[in-house]
């Protein structure tokens, strides 16, 4: 299988580590949820970033070309792995946090409990910890458990790679069209799609689903970002009836003092407008101070 990047070793798992660019600020590229190949799946984003800052991509255990993991999947763990991997790959703070989606919650920890780490935070569509709560409160955990388990359930015929993921491939290995794209090349999208159909199901990503509660709540005790963060918002639909995914990220922008920017692309916006996207996150932080 091809490689990219660096694996060090951190309580035992071989995390892979990708950086390109170069500067004094460095941009700390964060995974959704189960994505397949971190360095992949959101290089058609940071290619836009990294002729001006270096760009670190941690894929996190269970993810990309990473190992399986030996901690539980705590925000604490995680963060503190991603930390650790950074520093024996020499990359050091200060850092800007990109997050996508789940690791949002990752990253509100991270900038509040180790502030003079980071300098600033660039929402991709990220997980707000409000939000998570909110749904925790309309969608019990024992419902969610029920869900999550027809859900990869069904993960796990797709992962046969049969005539069921030949019909779905749009809504799955090629949901953000990394494989009808052109940013990735053939080599690239074979990889991609190996690495789609050996993640798909891992334990890392299973319980990673299941402690969404408990991650948001650490996240949210610790306060809302207490730094500069500039948002992207897009019109994803959520199953929280009390509030809509664009009014919970638009009043945590406000509650922290953050620019925000509304998205009619939808959740994956950065397969989408990714010129865009570098170029109001490259204004935002040029502002700030290096």
């Amino acid at each position: 299988m091809k490689k990219y990047g660096s694996a060090v070793s951190v309580n035992g798992s071989d995390i892979n580590v990708y950086t390109e660019g170069e500067g004094t600020l460095t941009i700390v590229i964060m995974s959704g949820s189960g994505v397949t190949s971190p360095v992949l799946e959101y290089s058609i984003l940071y290619k836009k970033l990294s002729d001006t800052y270096r760009v670190a991509v941690v894929e996190k255990c269970g993810y990309g070309l990473s190992g399986p993991a030996a901690t539980e999947r705590t925000v604490k763990n995680m963060v503190e792995e991603s930390r650790t991997a950074l520093h024996l790959s020499g990359i050091e703070p200060p850092y800007v946090l990109a997050p996508h989606s789940y690791s949002g919650f990752e990253a509100v920890w991270w900038a509040n409990t180790y502030p003079d780490e980071v300098r600033a935070v660039l929402g991709i569509d990220m997980g707000i910890p409000d939000m998570a709560l909110l749904q925790a409160k309309e969608f019990p955990d024992e419902k969610k458990k029920k869900t999550l388990e027809r859900y990869y359930r069904f993960l796990s015929v797709i992962a046969k790679q049969g005539l069921l993921a030949r019909l779905l491939e749009n809504r799955t290995v090629n949901a953000s069209h990394m494989l009808s794209g052109n940013s990735l090349s053939d080599e690239e999208k074979e990889l991609y799609k190996k690495l789609f159909y050996k993640n798909i199901c891992n334990k890392e990503m299973q319980e990673e689903a299941m402690r969404m509660t408990g991650n948001a709540q650490a996240a949210y005790d610790t306060g809302v970002l207490r730094c500069p963060a500039c948002f992207f918002i897009s019109d994803m639909k959520s199953p929280v009836r009390s509030m809509t995914w664009q009014e919970a990220g638009i009043r945590y922008a406000g509650q922290c003092g953050g620019e925000y920017h509304l998205s009619d692309q939808g959740h994956l916006m950065y397969a989408k407008t990714p010129v865009q996207m570098a170029q109001i996150f490259k204004a935002f932080l040029s502002k700030i101070k290096s």
